[in-house]
């Protein structure tokens, strides 16, 4: 699949929550510096009103902890008109109610 948009030439992005938490890692410097180099739509930033639909997807979904950096990912996502894609779709669906799309991204072997 994300080979499918880079041959494609669709320009992927992260937003800064996103980068934040890939970071965190685990990962090699050499395949941070891959996925940084695909991320032709850059890393982008998170504003004051994904900040506000990421607090009221926070509480739609229940206020649980640990889960406020997936509604911030998921905001900047909704509010940028893009999928949230990832291998975690269970980390994500308790949004696709409030209208943010989920696409699944396959692991790969």
């Amino acid at each position: 699949m994300v080979h499918g948009w880079l041959k494609n030439q669709i320009p992927l992005a992260a937003s800064v929550i996103t980068w934040s938490e890939f970071c965190n890692g685990p990962h090699t410097k050499e395949q941070k510096n891959a996925v940084h180099a695909v991320l032709r739509g850059g890393i982008q930033p998170f504003t004051e009103a994904q900040a506000e639909f990421a607090s009221r997807l926070f509480h739609l979904t229940g206020r649980k902890r640990g889960s406020h950096a997936d509604c911030m990912i998921a905001a900047a996502a909704y509010c940028n008109q893009q999928p949230v894609a990832t291998r975690n779709i269970g980390d994500f669906e308790r949004f696709i109610p409030y209208g943010v799309k989920v696409v699944k991204v396959p692991t790969v072997v």
